[in-house]
């Protein structure tokens, strides 16, 4: 007999890259009016999930990224690699292409 085990998978991102899960897109109004999912622009903000290490100068130093998971950040509106894990869909960005932390 075969066993089905479900298996959870994670991403460990490399150098000064930066995962993030982007916030959900609203489709409500403030008046309770729903928008069709068609005009609703990608949101702008996200939550970091998971940071790499960093990236070496030519002098062989480690420049660790500034972000932690669970920051908030500022996205761009273009950009970014779209990766899939365990069927969610979430962005790769590098730390320079992120445009700001929210507190």
């Amino acid at each position: 007999m075969f066993r089905t085990v479900a298996i959870a998978r994670s991403l460990a991102p490399f150098g000064d890259r930066i995962l993030i899960r982007r916030a959900a897109k609203e489709v409500q109004t403030s008046s309770g009016i729903y928008l069709p999912t068609d005009s609703v622009k990608n949101p702008n903000e996200g939550e970091v999930v998971a940071v790499g290490p960093g990236i070496r100068d030519v002098s062989g130093n480690l420049h660790t990224p500034n972000l932690q998971k669970g920051d908030s950040v500022l996205l761009p509106e273009y950009g970014g690699t779209k990766v899939t894990v365990d069927s969610e869909e979430m962005f790769l960005y590098r730390e320079d292409d992120i445009l700001g932390k929210l507190e």
